[in-house]
């Protein structure tokens, strides 16, 4: 093990025997920046939500996109992105040795086309952005795999008539749930799984006509934890009116209040071995993982699956491998380094984005079906070979210097003036949340964002608490968002019922929103921990919680009335909470 200090954050990080030899056998130095900050470096290019309607350079059409009509490259659209009428060589350039590498690339990003939105594979699916093999999604964001007919929901994956939805796999006709897998016709559900036709759901498996339950395994027909017959149950439901959207919220806060007396268990997932992190399935061999599925041998990931052997990888669906310091590589890609937005069989490609089913390049933008090409120039495989080598000897010896003073040799990730977004319109803002003089006086862009030309023609407060109350021409409304532009995270003040969503909330007896779909999404995000780890010790003190508000339903064989007394690595941090190991989880909730 090494210690290091953090270039960014003047703190020690440790380097692992694993990191340094993952580094040697790919041929790059060790890092100089910490996991958490050189993860904030590629969320500062992601941008998922801040979108603007401008013009295709190529075709004068207009275009919903994530830049604006100010950068100066040109924005294609995705049918002119993909046609015969441009190719990335023509902004090929010599290498210049008297200028940093950095300097190099950000004057090739000046110029170099990029697609308007970030689809691979995908179908009407115009307003949706970072959307890979899916088809009739409105407002949806790192929709990944199989999904269909989706509205204002971000990280699913072969998932379909679902509605302000997070981080859910294979689920159908679910609205306002987060971290739930295999549910069908579930509402305000959260971490739950193969569950249906269920409402305001936590920590719930195979369970099915349930209602504000906690903690429960194959049961059906339960109200807040307490057995129901069916028409009993049935008859409930219509006494809790809930059509009503000041009901939901009623709902809403006792459910929460009753998991807070539950076990939580101290790790998201199923199917692990070896892996720290949060929110797992079926992987292996993987540490400080967030959001993966199907990973092995790798570290430092974020929604991440099929990845193997890789580190420091964000956003990374359907088996990819070698990946680092990478950012949105999907599609079975191999050997690629600090690298983003490049996808569909790329291999040994570094400091590229925005390239696609090509090999052997270095520092280009934009190039598709490419091979052994540098700054977007086109060279031979012998003289590639030979030049390759002199420039990564020259961006190390002739390092970038940011604005903070931050060093950027080979071995970096892009540093932050490489990238086309602000820091408050990337999702660094979303999971590093900073102000604007907090930005500012840590070297990143700000960007003061565009008021809303719309004018709201129905006040948030007129909108029918009753979805039976919905008036004909609800669809015509440009409706006030309860927050009115207030908060950090990009509230839209208005918002409008698409006729689709409409019909939605009719057939599920749903009453419309109040907020915006921006400001819904970040309330979701409460249900999300940090993601970042610490060490605690198990809350189970053998009859109970070591805060007394659980009493265990069973005597633990592992260490019965004594305290249970194992430690793990853990996303929860409010000591509040009562978090189980996985041992004492499963007497009680399993």
């Amino acid at each position: 093990m090494q210690k290091r200090i953090c270039q960014a954050t003047k703190k020690e990080f440790i380097i692992t025997d694993d990191e340094a030899s993952f580094c040697e056998k790919i041929g790059v130095p060790l890092p100089t920046f910490s996991p958490e900050e050189r993860f904030r470096r590629r969320l500062m290019r992601r941008n998922e939500r801040v979108l603007s309607l401008r013009l295709c350079t190529g075709t004068g059409k207009k275009v919903v996109s994530f830049y604006d009509e100010n950068v100066s490259f040109p924005v294609y659209s995705r049918e002119y992105w993909y046609g015969d009428g441009w190719d990335g060589t023509e902004y090929g350039r010599d290498y210049d040795f008297s200028k940093s590498f950095f300097e190099q690339f950000m004057e090739l990003g000046k110029v170099a086309p990029r697609i308007a939105l970030w689809q691979v594979n995908s179908v009407n699916s115009d307003t949706s952005n970072y959307i890979v093999d899916s088809k009739n999604c409105y407002m949806c964001f790192t929709a990944l795999g199989g999904n269909e007919d989706c509205m204002y929901s971000s990280y699913l994956t072969e998932s379909t008539n679902c509605l302000d939805c997070d981080h859910i796999t294979k689920c159908d006709r679910c609205y306002e749930s987060f971290n739930c897998d295999s549910c069908y016709n579930c509402k305000f559900s959260v971490d739950s799984t193969t569950c249906r036709d269920s409402w305001f759901l936590r920590d719930c498996n195979n369970c099915s006509d349930c209602f504000g339950c906690v903690g429960l395994k194959d049961r059906q027909y339960y109200i807040w934890n307490e057995p129901y017959t069916k028409e009993k149950y049935e008859s409930k439901l219509k006494e809790f009116k809930i059509t009503s959207r000041q009901n939901f919220s009623h709902f809403e806060e006792k459910v929460n209040r009753m998991w807070e007396k539950f076990p939580h268990r101290y790790m998201h997932g199923k199917k692990n071995e070896n892996v720290t992190g949060d929110y797992a399935l079926n992987s292996n061999k993987c540490e400080n993982a967030f959001f993966i599925n199907d990973c092995e041998d790798s570290k430092n990931l974020f929604f991440t699956m099929g990845l193997k052997n890789s580190m420091d990888v964000t956003v990374s669906p359907i088996q990819n491998e070698l990946l680092y310091e990478c950012h949105a590589i999907p599609k079975q890609n191999y050997d690629v380094k600090f690298s983003d937005l490049c996808s569909n069989g790329c291999n040994s490609i570094e400091y590229c984005s925005n390239c696609d089913s090509s090999s052997n390049l270095f520092g280009c933008i934009g190039l598709r079906k490419k091979e052994y090409c540098i700054l977007n120039k086109q060279y031979t495989k012998e003289e590639y070979q030979e030049l390759i080598q002199k420039i990564k000897e020259h961006i190390q010896s002739m390092q970038y210097i940011d604005k903070s003073g931050r060093k950027y040799g080979y071995g970096e990730f892009f540093p932050p003036e490489v990238s086309p977004f602000a820091y408050n319109e990337s999702m660094a803002q979303e999971h590093f949340p900073l102000n604007k003089k907090e930005a500012e006086s840590a070297g990143y862009a700000w960007k003061e964002l565009k008021e809303r030309e719309y004018k709201t023609t129905m006040d948030t407060h007129t909108v029918p608490d009753d979805v039976t109350g919905i008036p004909e021409n609800i669809a015509e409304q440009v409706i006030g968002c309860m927050n009115e532009g207030e908060g950090e995270h990009n509230c839209q003040t208005a918002f409008r019922i698409m006729p689709n969503e409409l019909i939605f909330y009719k057939q599920n007896n749903i009453p419309l929103p109040r907020y915006c779909p921006n400001c819904r999404h970040h309330k979701r995000l409460d249900y999300r921990n940090a993601l970042k780890l610490r060490e605690r010790y198990c809350d189970c003190a053998g009859l109970q919680s070591k805060n007394e508000k659980y009493k265990n339903t069973i005597e633990h064989p592992y260490h019965g009335n004594s305290p249970c007394g194992n430690s793990f690595k853990t996303t929860y941090d409010n000591l509040e909470k009562i978090v189980y190991c996985e041992d004492c989880y499963k007497q009680e909730v399993s």
